[in-house]
């Protein structure tokens, strides 16, 4: 099965939107060699801006062109794109609902070794909050592609999340997607397992070994946690009555949190939350860094058995 990082996908479906409408603009802070946006910066060099490292000054920019009619994408890193511009995210595009899409690589423990600082665990909760924001993460190169063509196609603030390290391929070519529903992969009413971006794919192997041992557990995509699929959530509450939620990112007021404020107003079933325990990362593999947080597949089998009551805490 082949692997490729989502960025990848950022920097091929950005270049096929730049050269179907000169609408389309690419701000870069002078990271396009990561974020591979180097082809349109070289094929579309009418609609790309580089302003180096000025994320503030990049989301002004991207502001200014909405109100003329273009859709900007601002690419950079997690750490700045969520952080560093929030105040200008939050004034100058959501909160006069501008046409404007933040595009982050390196979300979560994927820059491994590059520490701390670039491992961005709570931008997508911080992205979340903001009135008028959407907040997408891709589980694959394909799904990428759909859903950044998606984010292109939608009126509004968008935050994209993109990984670092390549990932497996959860879906094919033909796979549909539309933002805000969650993608169900596996079916079940043991137990649910929710899941987004590079934490799919270890929840997918989860839930087949679950199923070797007769567990059946339901998979969901939540590749939209902003607007989430409350439905979706509802129901695998009613169903499965126990939910696992799995992200790479802080387990505060990221996935797990959207899931468990659902469950608090519904009334109704269990979530346990497995992902980034509340604690900074720190240079070391991606793997490593995983697993020191419980984002595992044998983890997340652990953790369902031990919620079905047949093994101790996990």
């Amino acid at each position: 099965m082949s692997a490729k990082a989502t960025r990848e996908a950022l920097g091929e479906e950005l270049l096929s939107l730049g050269l179907e409408n000169p609408d389309i603009f690419v701000i870069d802070c002078d990271v396009s060699k990561s974020c591979k946006t180097i082809p349109f910066s070289q094929q579309c060099a009418n609609q790309h801006i580089n302003v180096g490292i000025s994320e503030q000054n990049a989301v002004g920019i991207a502001a200014g062109l909405a109100t003329t009619g273009k859709t900007p994408f601002v690419v950079t890193y997690a750490a700045f794109g969520s952080m560093r511009a929030c105040e200008q995210i939050r004034q100058e595009v959501c909160y006069p609902k501008l046409n404007v899409k933040i595009a982050c690589s390196h979300g979560g423990l994927t820059p491994a070794n590059d520490g701390a600082s670039h491992q961005c665990i709570e931008d997508m909760g911080i992205m979340r909050t903001l009135p008028n924001m959407t907040v997408i993460m891709p589980a694959d190169y394909h799904s990428a592609r759909k859903l950044i063509r998606a984010a292109a196609d939608h009126d509004g603030p968008v935050y994209l999340r993109f990984t670092r390290d390549a990932i497996e391929e959860v879906y094919d070519e033909t796979a549909s997607f539309e933002i805000g529903k969650a993608n169900q992969l596996r079916d079940g009413t043991d137990v649910a397992v929710i899941a987004n971006g590079d934490t799919v794919n270890i929840a997918r192997k989860a839930v087949d070994e679950l199923a070797e041992q007769g567990i059946h557990a339901r998979l969901l995509d939540m590749h939209t946690i902003k607007p989430l699929d409350r439905e979706a959530v509802q129901k695998a509450l009613r169903e499965c009555k126990t939910v696992i939620t799995v992200e790479d990112h802080n387990i505060l007021n990221g996935l797990g949190s959207a899931v468990c404020e659902v469950a608090a107003e519904l009334g109704e079933g269990k979530v346990k939350r497995i992902g980034v325990q509340d604690r900074f990362g720190e240079s070391a593999p991606y793997e490593a860094l995983l697993a020191a947080n419980g984002i595992t597949d044998k983890h997340i089998c652990e953790t369902a058995r031990c919620l079905l009551g047949q093994e101790e805490d996990a």
